[in-house]
């Protein structure tokens, strides 16, 4: 197992050093420093010193890029010394093969003139990513025949059907006066799954900065993040609405404010659509798409996901990853009055993350869902397959991420945030496999939160520092 976690750790250091050349290649073309190091393999000549920090950054690219295809070369050659499997080794010699001729690229785009080149640095970067594909792919397999169990996969894991209901007395409620109220405007608070609303309102903030503009107003942003909040509770109490019987079956869920009764449903379905009413009208003071486009994602998540998706399908969480998406199209759109490429592209980020993201929770809490009646994937596929599924979703991702710093013309700190918290989210992922362990999962949880809030922050901070 030592020698396992040890090949693990070599292939996941290979993967991110191809994610930060590409990471770091994307930044590099959008901001022209290639043009600050002409030559090759060094600037001038061909081995001349740069005389800008652009120029260092474009050579410390190619430097970079020198120590990372000899990292994937040991990498392979560790494999076949190991006798990986077939597709660990396949995958491993796909990248090498394709490694020379990204760094061939690299030279025609240091050697000609840009205006000639930039379809040859968007070809360049996609091979990038391509590589990063191949040895991420190698990384899953490893773990999967270090860490899996072939067996795991439940036969039929939901034919005794949802767990009892918890039929315990509901609690008692405090005295009446202010103890009371303070109760019930707890419960009212919770009805709103405000832990969402932090995240959710950034990725809408994250779209509005991206998109700038004129109507990039104090009054815009404030409607919309309003309005996005009053959305998510609108979703949340509704979510809970629908729910109340399941949720009893759910040690994590079994005392939430309808599931022992501390509010009425009919009040819930009052507030519930209060919230919507106020978040939809916000949004329609903006602009009519904002509005069409918030009421869409309230009547998603609360109908869409919750009456249909999650008690039916395996692909509930992926399919469901569009009413994350939706606030940033909903920011996009409340700035421009349109649905453009830059709010797709976290549209894009957001619903590739929510698998890799949600995932680590379905494992943590994997008995909850089966006595719910959930057909949640390491319910219904088992822990194995999850797990080399929150690997693949956590590669998407980040080739997301690396494609909207290209499309959108992000800088340093963009690059710098998404590398450092890929790795960090990469790192617990890996743990996750070898430890397998409700603690390992709520890990690799928390880091995926802290991947997308950083990618986030550094989006806004990126645009509004320019």
């Amino acid at each position: 197992m030592s020698s396992d976690r040890q090949f693990a750790g070599l292939l996941a250091a290979t993967a991110m050093g191809v994610y930060l050349l590409v990471a770091i290649g994307a930044t590099t073309a959008v901001t022209d420093a290639a043009t600050a190091c002409r030559g090759w393999p060094a600037c001038g000549a061909g081995f001349g010193v740069p005389t800008t920090a652009d120029g260092w950054f474009a050579l410390g690219h190619r430097v970079a890029a020198f120590a990372v295809g000899l990292l994937l070369l040991g990498t392979a050659a560790i494999a076949w010394r190991r006798d990986e499997s077939r597709r660990v080794k396949a995958s491993l010699l796909f990248a090498l093969v394709l490694f020379p001729l990204q760094s061939g690229l690299g030279a025609v785009i240091a050697t000609t003139s840009v205006t000639a080149t930039a379809a040859v640095s968007t070809v360049h970067l996609a091979i990038g990513v391509v590589i990063f594909g191949g040895v991420l792919a190698a990384l899953a397999w490893a773990l999967e025949a270090a860490t899996g169990d072939p067996d795991d996969e439940p036969t039929d894991p939901l034919a005794d059907g949802p767990g009892p209901v918890d039929d315990s007395p509901s609690p008692d409620l405090p005295a009446p006066g202010w103890p009371r109220t303070k109760a019930k405007l707890a419960a009212y608070a919770r009805l709103t799954k405000p832990r969402l609303m932090w995240l959710l309102c950034l990725v809408a903030s994250a779209a509005m900065a991206l998109a700038g503009g004129p109507n990039f107003t104090v009054p815009v942003v404030a409607k919309t993040l309003a309005g996005g909040a009053l959305a998510i509770g609108a979703s949340g109490t509704f979510n809970h609405v629908l729910e109340r019987d399941v949720d009893r079956r759910m040690q994590r869920t079994s005392d939430r404010p309808l599931a022992v009764d501390l509010v009425p449903v009919r009040n819930a379905v009052t507030f519930g659509l209060a919230l919507a009413a106020i978040s939809v009208g916000l949004f329609a003071s903006i602009n009519l798409l904002a509005a069409v486009l918030g009421l869409t994602a309230i009547a998603f998540y609360s109908v869409v996901y919750t009456l249909i998706l999650k008690p039916n399908t395996v692909q509930n969480t992926v399919i469901g990853g569009a009413a994350g998406a939706l606030p940033a199209l909903i920011g996009w759109a409340a700035v421009t009055g349109e649905v453009g490429w830059g709010g797709l592209g976290l549209a894009a980020i957001v619903f590739l993350w929510t698998p890799a993201h949600f995932y680590n929770l379905a494992l943590a809490y994997k008995d909850d869902y089966a006595a719910g009646g959930f057909p949640m994937m390491p319910v219904v596929r088992g822990e194995t397959t999850t797990r080399r599924h929150i690997v693949w979703y956590l590669g998407a991702t980040l080739a997301a991420t690396a494609a909207l710093a290209l499309a959108a013309r992000l800088d340093w700190l963009f690059v710098a945030f998404g590398i450092a918290l890929a790795g960090l989210f990469l790192w617990t992922v890996v743990r996750l496999h070898f430890e397998r362990t409700e603690e390992a999962a709520f890990r690799a949880f928390h880091a995926s939160n802290a991947y997308l809030g950083g990618v986030l922050l550094a989006v806004v901070l990126d645009t509004l520092l320019v």
